[in-house]
């Protein structure tokens, strides 16, 4: 009478026991409420219900940090955000020493980044950022690692400034910007200065690269502007001096002598 029912209830009850775990996932595995370990990926049998098991999945999540009001030891209030990034590296862990893990590390997450913050100036955590993400993520590594998880990154999202504090920083990278430029023009001046220095040493070497400069000066004005121009009687001698040192020297007349060899005389 019971012959093939048998059969049917023993294949309902192997289908019921079948569990597949995906790549990513672990199963932890209890037999009568004692751990009895852990399984996976693939195709499982578990007896049940005298087993149980809890899916783990070893994929990196990614945790938002809420924002919250941090002060810096320099006093200055601001909010940040971050985000953490941990994966789970022990399955048994993860299911036995803690009840919920993703809030037990976003818990501690909000607490480390608040302490840590707080050690730093509001300047060093603007240069700094890198070296507080590092130290932000040891302090939470070091309380993640008995949970059997592993906290790969965090990183400070947001940093949200006090409407004051953006206008004083402002006017501060304003002031740098000016500074910057006041020392591009002083450095301009001072090269010109050498350059000019160096052209009087060589034109009081040369006198008449001077009046040579003049009279060139005095070419470009009359051709800019057609007009009457007036110039001091020590310029003129100037232009009068550079005219005669261009000028060739006059040749040597030559003395007509007689046939006789006397000079001759004017009649």
């Amino acid at each position: 009478m019971f012959g093939p029912v048998i059969p049917i209830v023993l294949l309902i009850y192997i289908f019921v026991c079948l569990r597949i775990l995906r790549q990513y996932e672990r199963g932890v595995v209890f037999a009568l409420g004692k751990f009895a370990g852990v399984r996976g990926p693939g195709l499982i049998f578990l007896l049940t219900p005298f087993q149980t098991m809890t899916r783990v999945s070893l994929r990196t999540v990614t945790m938002q940090i809420p924002s919250q009001k941090i002060i810096t030891k320099d006093n200055v209030s601001i909010d940040i955000a971050a985000v953490a990034y941990y994966h789970i590296s022990d399955p048994e862990k993860a299911v036995i020493a803690i009840e919920n893990v993703y809030e037990a590390i976003n818990q501690i997450s909000q607490t480390t980044v608040r302490n840590v913050v707080g050690r730093f100036s509001l300047d060093q955590l603007l240069a700094q950022t890198t070296d507080v993400n590092e130290l932000i993520k040891e302090v939470i590594d070091t309380h993640t690692v008995p949970w059997g998880t592993v906290v790969t990154a965090v990183e400070i999202k947001d940093i949200f400034l006090p409407d004051n504090m953006q206008r004083a920083m402002a006017k501060e990278a304003e002031a740098e910007r000016e500074r910057r430029a006041k020392i591009v023009a002083a450095e301009g001046e001072f090269q010109a200065a050498v350059r000019l220095g160096e052209a009087a040493d060589i034109i009081t070497q040369h006198p008449v690269a001077l009046q040579l400069r003049t009279l060139q000066t005095m070419a470009e004005i009359a051709t800019e502007k057609n007009s009457t121009i007036i110039f001091p009687a020590q310029f003129m001698t100037t232009v009068q001096e550079a005219l005669s040192t261009l000028k060739p020297a006059p040749k040597s007349e030559e003395v007509l002598a007689r046939p006789n060899g006397d000079d001759a005389k004017p009649m």
